[in-house]
């Protein structure tokens, strides 16, 4: 059996995945990571017709002695009942497109299926799970949709104020049931900072918290499934079977995901981390910075990757230590102008229209062709529907983004909202 620690923890005492799923973040303020990651062969995914079908392969692997297959179907092809196509820009350059699920972002995929698990879990013990979830962006509004209507749980999200897209706003604070959304009048890591301080506050210890953000095990392991899905559908590309994954990055939870999933057996040369003016990860890579070593949120037009302190670092930090993160993985920033530049050089070339996030991505992986030569093919990850940002957009290209139904049918549904302050106190004052 697979079991998990907390990167806090010196004597590594292990816990089973409902526990670690469930708590969110371990007593002691760390992360839970697995004690062991299982190798996989190929044909376990490369069979696959679907996404749905990978994730049944391999998550039937992590948690075989927790959920018998025939429960664990259904709740991975009620969660990832949409496409995650692989789009060809050229010859050496693919899109995995992760924005087809019901709130146009990336999200969807750990947020439905951890919502799906977490469900499972807490029926069988009769319990309740109040969850706190900060974003800067896609996470809260992919968690909302996500766990709205779940039995036996409760959605507590905090957003910074004024600090999304006005589309993110609408999905984050549209009605629904057994979902409460708080704007905090700070930054995305005041956010961060009161969801970690309450799970460890006295006060709120009779509370049943739990967490859906990437600081959540449960949230990973889904995501490592589109890595998969991903180099199955170039499998058969000439010239090797590795592939290099650029990884638009915030709070590194993507990228602890596709680290997982090269972990387990996909070949992967080298990831690319792809940061906006959020500099501290690229600073650690370059060796410019120690590690921990972070720095206040700067305002970009990726906002959903404004993360000054990312918390998965602590996860790649411990899994893999800094010589092998910096061998493995390549990182640079990218600034507004670059990203708006980006932008249109893909509209121009390929007839391709990329959110900002995507944007960015694609402006380190040519950053990263160009200072490396390396010929293997490389596959960046789009993270949003670019509908989702029209302001970027029209800036960019001098043209409207496309519309999206489910975006402008939130226009027509009441919304919910209170604002906090950025302190621990406030938030406590609303879970009381």
């Amino acid at each position: 059996m697979i079991r998990y620690f907390s990167t806090r923890d010196p004597h590594k005492s292990l816990v089973r995945f409902e526990e670690a799923l469930l708590k969110g973040l371990a007593p002691d303020g760390g992360l839970y990571v697995p004690d062991r990651i299982p190798r996989l062969e190929p044909n376990r995914w490369q069979r696959a017709n679907d996404i749905a079908e990978v994730g049944i392969a391999v998550l039937g692997e992590w948690l075989k002695d927790e959920i018998p297959p025939t429960d664990l179907e259904p709740i991975v092809r009620d969660a990832l009942n949409f496409p995650c196509p692989l789009v060809k820009l050229s010859d050496d350059l693919y899109v995995l497109e992760l924005f087809h699920g019901p709130t146009l972002s990336f999200k969807d995929f750990g947020a439905r299926t951890m919502a799906r698990l977490m469900q499972y879990f807490l029926r069988k013990r009769g319990e309740r799970r109040i969850i706190l979830v900060a974003t800067s962006g896609d996470t809260g509004s992919a968690v909302a949709d996500g766990f709205a209507g779940q039995d036996n749980i409760e959605v507590v999200l905090l957003y910074p104020k004024g600090k999304v897209s006005e589309v993110q706003e609408r999905q984050l604070i549209t009605q629904r049931p057994g979902v409460r959304s708080f704007a905090v009048e700070g930054t995305f890591d005041d956010c961060q900072r009161m969801v970690k301080e309450a799970f460890v506050d006295p006060e709120l210890a009779h509370l049943p918290l739990s967490s859906a953000n990437s600081i959540n095990i449960g949230r990973l392991l889904p995501q490592a499934l589109y890595y998969l899905w991903a180099a199955k559908q170039l499998h058969n590309h000439p010239q090797s079977e590795a592939v290099n994954f650029c990884v638009p990055s915030g709070n590194l939870g993507n990228l602890m995901a596709g680290i997982l999933a090269a972990l387990m057996g996909q070949p992967v040369h080298r990831f690319i981390a792809a940061h906006n003016d959020n500099h501290f990860f690229p600073d650690f890579l370059q060796g410019q910075a120690e590690a921990y070593q972070f720095h206040p949120t700067i305002a970009t037009l990726s906002n959903a990757m404004d993360v000054g302190s990312p918390s998965n670092f602590e996860r790649l930090y411990t899994l893999l230590g800094a010589e092998k993160l910096r061998r493995w993985v390549w990182g640079t920033t990218v600034s507004n102008q670059a990203t708006l530049g980006r932008m249109k050089k893909t509209y121009e070339a390929y007839d391709y229209i990329a959110c900002p996030h995507t944007a960015v991505g694609l402006e380190a992986q040519a950053r990263y062709r160009q200072e490396t030569g390396d010929p293997t093919p490389l596959i960046s990850l789009a993270c949003a529907h670019p509908a989702k940002f029209p302001e970027a957009v029209s800036r960019a290209l001098g043209k409207e983004s496309p519309k999206e139904e489910v975006l402008e049918m939130l226009y027509s549904r009441p919304t919910q909202v209170q604002t906090i302050g950025a302190t621990l106190p406030a938030l406590k004052a609303q879970l009381l």
